[in-house]
């Protein structure tokens, strides 16, 4: 007897938000595949109703991901297509999906992406921070300390760093950030795509102090700009270094955030600024 055909596996992106970001192609895989192996059937149930779709659908959830991954496997190489979606966005991302995806080509399974919306790159895109070079770091620790210790990691990274974060701890994130990277430039997006998305670019300090004012809620990914560590500045050369951040404008709490990277303690950048003013 000829081997059956084995069929497809399809890494599904949905809407992080607004449902009319689903694209017609991912529409159109999701009612023509067998099993569709979704992170929370509740959430799934209600896009797929829209869609009309009949396929049988999964919980595919990170507790099951490692038994149930070699059942769907079965079920592809027995000539079924497989799609694998999450909550929203794009499944293998901070989401359930990278161990099914691994699974299935080592097994020569043709594993094909529907790609679409991403919390991530939706940010990125709009956050007005440099994305030639930027990671993604997912949620950051929950504890203080050990959130402290993977930011100081960071220092001198020269790239954009990108959290998601809860509503519960993104001031704490914050504060953290502002703390251990010298204040750095951050752009905030709240219930991205969705009816109250918002966006919050500036010091990270003004930012979280933004946010605490009006109550965190909602969903929040977060991106940083950790500038590249430069050189570090001879005690002869901060008057002159300070002299030129202030004539870009920069007041002296600024510069003293943006030298502290060189190796210049905040008094000595305020003594600096005030023998400018005094010649």
């Amino acid at each position: 007897m000829a081997k059956v055909p084995a069929g497809k596996l399809y890494v599904v992106a949905t809407p992080i938000g607004n449902l009319d970001d689903l694209s017609p192609r991912a529409a159109r895989i999701l009612c023509e595949v067998d099993v569709i192996a979704a992170e929370d059937t509740r959430v799934s149930r209600r896009l797929l109703k829209g869609l009309n779709a009949r396929a049988r659908l999964l919980s595919y959830r990170e507790h099951n991901e490692r038994t149930l991954a070699p059942k769907l496997i079965e079920r592809i190489e027995a000539g079924g297509d497989v799609a694998v979606i999450s909550d929203a966005g794009t499944p293998g991302i901070s989401d359930p999906g990278y161990r099914l995806v691994r699974a299935a080509a080592a097994c020569g399974i043709e594993v094909v992406a529907v790609p679409g919306p991403s919390a991530l790159i939706a940010l990125l895109s709009i956050s007005g921070l440099p994305t030639d070079h930027f990671s993604f770091e997912a949620f950051p620790p929950g504890k203080a300390a050990a959130r402290r210790k993977m930011l100081a990691g960071l220092k001198g990274c020269g790239r954009t760093v990108v959290f998601y974060e809860s509503p519960r701890r993104v001031l704490s994130l914050l504060a953290d950030v502002a703390g251990e990277l010298a204040d750095p430039v951050v752009a905030v997006g709240r219930e991205l795509t969705k009816l109250h998305e918002e966006v919050l670019r500036g010091r990270a300090s003004q930012v979280r102090e933004r946010l605490a004012g009006q109550g965190p809620r909602g969903e929040f990914c977060i991106a940083v700009y950790v500038e590249k560590i430069e050189a570090q500045i001879s005690p002869a050369e901060v008057e002159s270094e300070v002299s030129a951040l202030l004539r870009q404008g920069l007041s002296v709490k600024d510069a003293a955030a943006r030298l502290k990277s060189r190796g210049i303690a905040r008094r000595a950048v305020y003594e600096a600024a005030r023998a400018l003013r005094s010649s």
